[in-house]
């Protein structure tokens, strides 16, 4: 058995793996996972994984977002694209294709061929094109992120090229009188805008959808419809980076 971690900032997620798939996983809180497993150690954070649940396990591989910051005492550490293609090859068992990677605070896109990335871009600047923009139009709008992406059509526009900001116009947009349906639609529209360019200067005839941003199907349709693509969305979209340094743990076993 092999363990991948993905620590995101966001949430941690963790799966437990052999050559025939996924046998375990978890998704925590990222500050709740350090208070509850982590114990600081002489070369780093010790991670009681016993506690987790996970089971027993040969050797562990970690990425995300935490990679430069927290060391797992006893994990081997990836590169955060490193670990996402992977992950999408595994799961998707294509070799070409681009990977479009929508977590809790950044962005990500990579243009993959014969298996290997050639070209990505990355957003971790602003939070308009992330899952923490989507959770917020859903407080706003007073519904589940869930119901929130169901809805992609007649989407209203919204102009605001910041989450702040966006706000804002979203409660300017009730006050005349725009149906939920509409507005949330115009918020899963504004993420594609926002994507749009990355999508268009790495494109390929199909693209792999990962993050829990993908969990939801209107921003996977409207790629689809508007760019004339193939979206896949693979079996585990949120596990995707955990995934990956699972396979690579398997791959580098002995």
């Amino acid at each position: 058995m092999f363990c991948g971690i993905d620590l995101g900032s966001r949430s941690v997620k963790l799966v437990v793996m052999d050559q025939d798939g996924v046998n375990h996983s978890e998704i925590f809180e990222t500050v709740q996972f350090y208070r509850n497993y982590g114990q600081p150690g002489e070369n780093g954070l010790v991670v009681n994984f016993a506690s987790v649940g996970v089971g027993e396990f040969d050797k562990v591989v970690a990425t995300g977002y935490g990679r430069n910051t927290i060391n797992i005492v006893g994990a081997t550490v990836i590169a955060e694209l490193k670990a996402h293609v992977i992950g999408a090859i595994w799961q998707t068992g294509l070799t070409d294709f681009t990977l479009l990677d929508l977590g809790g605070q950044d962005s990500k896109v990579i243009k993959v061929r014969n298996r290997k990335m050639v070209d990505f871009a990355t957003n971790d600047k602003c939070a308009a094109s992330t899952g923490r923009y989507l959770e917020n139009m859903a407080t706003v709008l007073g519904i589940s992120l869930a119901e929130l992406s169901s809805y992609k059509e007649n989407p209203v526009e919204l102009s605001a090229t910041c989450a702040i900001f966006g706000e804002s116009e979203l409660i300017g947009r009730i006050v005349e009188g725009y149906s939920v349906p509409q507005l949330a639609a115009g918020v899963n529209y504004t993420i594609f805008k926002r994507i749009k360019p990355m999508l268009h200067s790495l494109a390929s005839e199909v693209i792999v959808f990962t993050g829990g941003v993908a969990l939801g199907k209107a921003i996977g349709q409207t790629i689809s419809s508007e760019l004339g693509v193939e979206v896949v969305v693979p079996k585990y979209p949120q596990l995707n980076g955990a995934i990956g340094c699972g396979v690579y743990s398997w791959e580098k076993r002995g």
